[in-house]
């Protein structure tokens, strides 16, 4: 095959990117994502610069490949954020959850390549016009906070709308996901679900056998009254959080008070009852751990070998 243009960018072996979900995505599991030849992220989340900055400095004991960091543009810390990730020299970000205009000059300034995650063809358009280096087109199969287009859809979509690389990502897990995505004209591939199951992620281990035993249909979006929707596993916290969206007499305030911290309560204290287990739709299909390096080559070598190439 020719040479692919997202990792002679990033300078990785495989087109495949570890999504940066929070609470989940730390050093231990970006570091082995990247000496696995991938590219992993840390995911910045809602922490303050220091604490950003420790996570780097970690990951920087444990790689010396490249990796780089998940900024979510509606963080209260994001200017911290940025100034972390220009002063700690990392060489790539992906931004997710806002507008990166604000951001864009001082992070191209430092060398940084910025690859935005969007959910549309009009933003694709929007921060290629911004100077991004590629996009992330994710579709609404992905978990956390998705869009309302189908990988399937959106990926050919962006593709004819952009001339900077695209990655797919969103409902993408084994071999025939990357080679689909390929087919679709997508040059590299971003996986959550698939990672958040591998032996070296750090997840509490009730939220990753709930994931190993999920079903295909065991994911349900929520908070879409709220204007920002988000896919998980379904249990008690999403299904009362479904019926208190559905009734009329609920504030938005309430709804927003039910979801505060249920991702960590998950991801860190295990509680999968009332945690939010954010996964994608995908996760019917992941049944197994394994390590990154096995994830990792076992799904590019499946889709080389369905490719032809």
């Amino acid at each position: 095959m020719e040479k692919n243009p997202v990792c002679e960018m990033l300078g990785i072996e495989y087109p495949v990117i570890q999504g940066g979900m929070a609470w989940i995505a730390d050093a231990k599991l970006a570091a082995a994502v990247s000496n696995a030849g991938g590219l992993g992220l840390i995911a910045a989340m809602n922490s303050n610069g220091e604490q950003l900055r420790a996570q780097i400095k970690e990951a920087k004991k444990l790689t010396d490949k490249p990796f780089g960091v998940n900024l979510m543009l509606m963080s209260p810390y994001i200017d911290e954020a940025v100034d972390v990730v220009c002063e700690e020299g990392i060489s790539v970000v992906t931004t997710g959850a806002g507008n990166p205009s604000k951001y864009m000059e001082k992070l191209k300034g430092a060398n940084i390549k910025v690859i935005c995650v969007v959910a549309s063809v009009a933003l694709a358009v929007m921060v290629e016009r911004m100077g991004a280096s590629a996009v992330i087109a994710e579709g609404c199969e992905s978990g956390g906070h998705v869009g309302e287009t189908t990988t399937m859809a959106l990926v050919p979509q962006v593709v004819d709308a952009v001339n900077i690389p695209v990655i797919a990502a969103g409902g993408i897990a084994d071999g025939r996901g990357m080679a689909a995505a390929y087919m679709l004209g997508a040059k590299a591939v971003q996986m959550g679900t698939r990672f958040l199951t591998a032996k070296e992620c750090g997840v509490h281990e009730n939220y990753k056998e709930k994931v190993l035993s999920a079903k295909d249909r065991d994911t349900i979006v929520t908070g879409k009254s709220l204007g920002h929707p988000v896919r998980a596993l379904k249990n008690r916290m999403t299904r009362e959080f479904q019926a208190k969206e559905l009734d009329p007499n609920t504030t938005s305030e309430e709804l927003e008070a039910m979801g505060a911290g249920a991702l960590r309560k998950a991801a860190i204290d295990g509680d999968v009852k009332y945690g939010s287990c954010m996964c994608g739709q995908i996760a019917g299909l992941v049944k197994s751990e394994g390590t990154c390096e096995e994830i990792i080559k076992s799904i590019y070598s499946e889709a080389m070998a369905l490719m032809g190439a």
